[in-house]
């Protein structure tokens, strides 16, 4: 680190978690991350352990022209419940820190929560919101904007290691300013998420109807369900919702398969794209929970 810049104290000296995530769209419940950096900085500002992967995300990449990842890039990556520990060792006790923190966290939170992962981040800070209260002499808050406005070292952009080494640069620069003109720092608050919406499985209930086939105008007993992506209600509740009304619920997806429910109308999970492949009906979490309620009687097995 640059021994020129400004000692920091008080609420500016922190153990940070510097994140960065390349993922495969814009929208959390859908998209997955398909690279991630984590780098650790102490309060006096050393490094104390930085950390970098490509992912499977089991979905199609997205935008390769903006982050370069190609499905053969990812081929023989691991998942993120491989890694998900050893992240979460990294995040444990740090305020975690990104530019735009709001996507890298939901998107991170996401993903922990699929892998059935406690997320361990009690608080946050974004570098863009607090260069908007810095007010810095720049056309935009950009991250490639804010490095060569604090004369920090470029790197590749798009690149979560790259991004993630900027954002360091930019972090301590703004710490600095901050700490100079006594603004207060931006913390954010991170309740506990959720993890029940992405069980490892839902349990097993022996379903006393046979298969009817593949969801058409509405649910038969019996007919084979499975869930996928961030659903309103958590997992658990709708699979027992599902049974007690005679349905068969899965925990995952095959050409037997009668209906997928998603979260959002198009996820990009892995039990999507395999709906997509068996031709499997895929509904939304509002449909599935209307059609629900006039469940047609079905064949005993």
């Amino acid at each position: 680190m640059d021994d020129r810049l400004l000692s920091l104290s008080g609420e500016y000296a922190q153990d940070w978690a510097l994140v960065d995530v390349e993922t495969s769209g814009l929208r959390p419940g859908r998209d997955r991350v398909l690279s991630l950096a984590v780098m650790t900085v102490d309060r006096n500002w050393r490094e104390i352990r930085r950390y970098t992967t490509l992912l499977d995300p089991g979905v199609d990449p997205g935008p390769v022209h903006i982050h370069g990842l190609t499905a053969e890039r990812l081929r023989g990556a691991p998942t993120f419940d491989k890694v998900a520990s050893r992240v979460a060792e990294m995040l444990h006790g740090r305020i975690m820190v990104a530019h735009n923190a709001p996507f890298d966290y939901d998107f991170l939170a996401g993903e922990f929560a699929r892998a059935a992962v406690v997320m361990p981040v009690r608080r946050r800070l974004c570098t863009l919101a607090l260069n908007r209260r810095l007010v810095p002499p720049t056309p935009d808050l950009q991250l490639t904007t804010l490095v060569d406005y604090y004369g920090v070292t470029r790197y590749q952009a798009h690149d979560a290691l790259g991004d993630t080494l900027m954002l360091s640069g930019v972090l301590r620069r703004s710490l600095e300013t901050a700490s100079r003109l006594g603004v207060e720092l931006p913390f954010t608050t991170c309740p506990p998420r959720d993890t029940s919406r992405y069980p490892v499985s839902v349990p097993k209930a022996r379903c006393p109807y046979r298969n009817p086939g593949k969801l058409t105008s509405g649910l038969v007993q019996g007919m084979k369900v499975a869930f996928t992506g961030d659903t309103e209600l958590p997992r658990l509740e709708l699979a027992t919702r599902a049974s007690a009304a005679g349905l068969n619920v899965m925990n995952n997806v095959s050409r037997h398969t009668s209906v997928l429910v998603a979260g959002e109308p198009s996820p990009g999970t892995g039990k999507a794209a395999k709906a997509q492949a068996a031709g499997v009906p895929v509904i939304d979490e509002p449909t599935f929970l209307r059609l629900l309620e006039e469940v047609r009687p079905g064949e005993p097995a």
